[in-house]
């Protein structure tokens, strides 16, 4: 069990590695598990800030399972999010920040124990002078087509 614990905090780490602060904002109960002696299933909240762009905050709302599997840290959570981001300040993109048709992964969440994320990545459209945030799932074999995309001005 200890294990699992450190391996589960592990694939966690990786998030602080992309946005420069993560911020849990709220979350909301979409069903009673276990009559409300674990964790229910929960809709996250979360704000992070582009690193590379100052003045643009973003928000996901992610799917969480509950339940015995997800206080544990065993649960896939589901691949469905939402994705909102916008300018907070003046818009200053950074000399390092990737221009390329990949793009540039800005935040990741472990979404099971093994081979899921949830993965925002950053695309600049300099010719419409907007950054395009696009959200994601992996999955280990198949990948997945569920995103969701947040577009802000650079004025």
């Amino acid at each position: 069990m200890r294990r699992l614990a450190i391996l589960a905090a592990a694939l966690t780490l990786p998030c602080a590695a992309f946005a420069q602060e993560t911020k849990e904002i709220g979350h909301v109960n979409t069903a009673l598990t276990n009559l409300g002696l674990t964790r229910s299933h929960q809709i996250v909240i979360e704000r992070f800030d582009d690193p590379k762009i100052e003045g643009v905050s973003c928000y996901i709302a992610q799917a969480r399972t509950g339940g015995v599997s997800g206080m544990v840290g065993l649960a896939e959570d589901p691949a469905r999010f939402a994705l909102s981001c916008t300018q907070t300040g003046a818009v200053k993109v950074s000399d390092a920040a990737r221009r390329s048709a990949k793009g540039e992964r800005v935040y990741e969440s472990a979404t099971s124990l093994f081979f899921k994320e949830t993965r925002v990545h950053r695309f600049l459209d300099e010719e419409r002078n907007v950054v395009v945030y696009m959200a994601w799932s992996t999955k280990l074999v198949d990948g997945s087509p569920y995103n969701a995309m947040a577009v802000v001005p650079m004025r």
